[in-house]
């Protein structure tokens, strides 16, 4: 089970007081104490926020609930992402005094696309300005019309605030529930219409039950994680309303990875969730790509805590060690075991990150140590997607947010020795190609100094396809590890277009082959220099994709965020204004009589200028929600990161490169 929400909504308090509750911890811990169970690093506990997803296990009577914490900060997306790869239900937690915010219409939307079982907490009813009805419909408005009300609460905003959960003597609550029910359920109306006692309270709450677990309607539950009002009453809907999986120990063993970190000799540990089937230490294991290692050590989570076993069983997360080359995403097999259906779990739940930004080491003796670290941290989040600059010798990170880098500084310095600075944050744009364009070099014929022959058509493809290749040369024309090593050049090529932005979508079609067959000269050895090799291939072939692209054509596409701005009514003339200057696109105000509601696109790079502009334009009283919509083609002067304006990949500075390497 996930627990998930908005930055401060009180997600880890709520943690802490199911903890509490099921018996694990006897002192329910403080975010602003940085003593709570879930927040161990460092830099949470200084926050008060939760940065890096953490695990917990504890038992609800017969039900084991493992447990996932999240971090609810935009910027640390990425985490929460790897978690939904494994979970069979959430808890969103929603705050009853700011209501829903901007990461929690992300959450829901992503929750509900992937049709993951999820119950609605709304906490702080202690606090000023907790309210109960504006909420309701703000859920039901803003995150899901298939919502229902578990109870009703009082002396809202005092440390005596309550929860009353709804029974079968609340008509009015039937009533809603039979209302809701009936929109996924013909039979149920019919029964209902044929016949009013027909329908016992008991069956009503099984079917909620049947339809909470297909993720069609959402129970809302109220409280305060901090006085305990309501806790019981969504612990009794965790266990109620929340489907357990099976965990079956007879069926293959199958296994996904959702988090890897390193432990104290530096050693990988890889967060393994047991789908079936059971892992043993000493049992070798295949994962990825056809890679296998042998488990040398497993702690699964239980009561809190994680202790040594030999065995862990379906249905179970635990950390396992000896996996030196797993990663995030990795499904877990044994080695004598069937086939599994892909290698890697779905992932792309979120939309990737829009910012990067150079990093540098304080101390120039530090640059090889700086790249060591950042391998490891890539580890641990594929998503900050390195990026080496050869040419000017220049390190790129990827990034969500301004307080990403904070937490890659403070990490860097504090688990590796090494300061480092960065350059200002810049936009990742993309490319996509604009026509269609082809390219060949032949073997042994100038200017081609490599012993390969390769043709490239390239064309558009549709958004979010991904890079396709295909052959038009018989499969035997030449080895098929020839081949394979065009297809991952061409791969990696487009990491980089014309302008040195990635490429995502793209048809590439393989025209031409040929090679130098294996020879050597009279009673010698084998000779490299008559003889094709891969390396042939991949050397030629970025050659000849760059000016297939050339003659294509690609255009520079920047992410556009959609946004929605409550503003007082009375500020909505200069925010038009400066939404305009930052080359929004704002659709036609909802002008109210206090507040106004803007909604629109604008600018991922835009964004940032617009949150810190909008406390002095709106007096302080706007709330600006934003999240990526799509991406659009740049007006006005092209942003590019190629290695020179002029020429991009210029062959002759290409060849030299080769070279050198070589």
């Amino acid at each position: 089970m996930g627990i998930l929400a908005h930055v401060d909504a009180g997600k880890t308090s709520l943690t802490e007081r199911l903890l509490h509750a099921a018996g694990v911890i006897d002192e329910i811990g403080s975010v602003d104490d940085g003593n709570t169970q879930t927040d161990s690093l460092a830099l949470e506990r200084q926050r008060g926020i939760t940065i890096k997803s953490a695990v917990v296990s504890f038992a609800i009577g017969d039900v084991t609930v493992n447990l996932i914490d999240t971090p609810g900060h935009p910027d640390f997306i990425a985490e929460v992402e790897r978690a939904l790869s494994v979970l069979d239900g959430a808890v969103l937690v929603v705050s009853a005094v700011e209501g829903v915010q901007a990461q929690t219409r992300v959450l829901m939307r992503t929750l509900r696309r992937l049709r993951i079982p999820t119950l609605i907490f709304v906490n702080k009813l202690d606090r000023s300005g907790a309210q109960y009805e504006p909420v309701l419909k703000s859920l039901a408005d803003r995150l899901s019309p298939q919502v229902i009300a578990m109870g009703s609460a009082d002396r809202l905003g005092t440390r005596e605030a309550g929860f009353t959960a709804y029974d079968e003597r609340d008509a009015g609550f039937t009533f809603s529930l039979l209302d809701l029910l009936a929109e996924h359920d013909d039979n149920l109306l019919a029964t209902y219409v044929e016949d009013e006692d027909a329908l016992s309270y008991a069956a009503l709450r099984q079917r909620l039950a049947e339809q909470t677990g297909r993720a069609m309607v959402h129970p809302i539950y109220f409280g305060s994680a901090i006085t305990g009002a309501g806790s019981d009453e969504l612990i009794d809907g965790i266990r109620e309303l929340l489907p357990a999986a099976e965990g079956d120990t007879e069926a293959p063993t199958v296994g996904s990875v959702f988090k890897v970190e390193r432990g104290p000799a530096g050693e990988k540990v890889a967060f393994v969730r047991v789908r079936t089937g059971e892992f043993r230490t000493r049992e070798r294991v295949r994962f990825g790509d056809g890679k296998d290692a042998k488990i040398t050590a497993i702690s699964v989570f239980d009561d809190g805590a994680a202790s040594t076993r030999p065995v862990v069983p379906a249905g179970r997360i635990a950390k396992v060690w000896g996996l030196g080359d797993i990663q995030i995403g990795d499904v877990v097999t044994p080695v004598d075991g069937g086939p599994v259906e892909g290698a890697r779990a779905e992932s792309g739940y979120f939309s990737p990150p829009t910012l990067e930004t150079v990093i540098q080491p304080v101390r120039v003796e530090d640059k090889g140590s700086l790249q060591t670290a950042l391998s490891q941290l890539a580890e641990q989040d594929p998503l900050i997607d390195l990026r080496q600059d050869d040419v000017r010798q220049e390190t790129y990170v990827s990034l969500y947010g301004e307080v990403q880098k904070e937490v890659i500084q403070s990490t860097l310095a504090t688990d590796f020795g090494v300061d480092v600075t960065f350059r200002e944050t810049t936009t990742i744009c993309i490319e996509r190609v604009a026509g269609i364009g082809a390219a060949v070099e032949f073997n042994k014929v100038d200017p081609n100094p490599f012993l390969a022959t390769v043709g490239l058509r390239v064309e558009p493809a549709a958004v979010s396809s991904g890079v396709t290749f295909e052959l038009e040369v018989e499969l035997g024309s030449m080895p098929y590890a020839f081949i394979r090593a065009v297809e991952e050049t061409v791969r990696e090529t487009l990491k980089q277009g014309l302008r040195g932005w990635e490429i995502p979508d793209c048809r590439v079609v393989m025209t031409h082959s040929g090679y130098s067959a294996r020879q050597s000269h009279a009673h010698a050895v084998f000779d490299k220099s008559m003889s094709s090799t891969a390396g042939d291939f991949r050397f030629l072939t970025p050659l000849v994709l760059v000016e297939a692209l050339r003659q294509a054509g690609t255009t520079v596409h920047e992410p556009m965020h959609q946004f929605r701005l409550e503003v007082p009514a009375d500020v909505v003339r200069p925010v038009l204004s400066t939404l305009a200057r930052l080359r929004a696109i704002p659709q036609v105000p909802a002008l109210g009589g206090d507040t106004s509601v803007l909604e629109g696109e604008i600018p991922a790079a835009a964004v940032y200028e617009l949150e810190q502009q909008l406390p002095g334009l709106a007096r302080g009283e706007g709330v600006l929600e934003s999240s990526f919509e799509r991406y659009q083609p740049v007006t006005g002067a092209i942003p590019s990161r190629a290695r020179t304006d002029q020429d991009p990949l210029n062959r002759r500075e290409y060849l030299l490169h080769v070279l050198r390497r070589v």
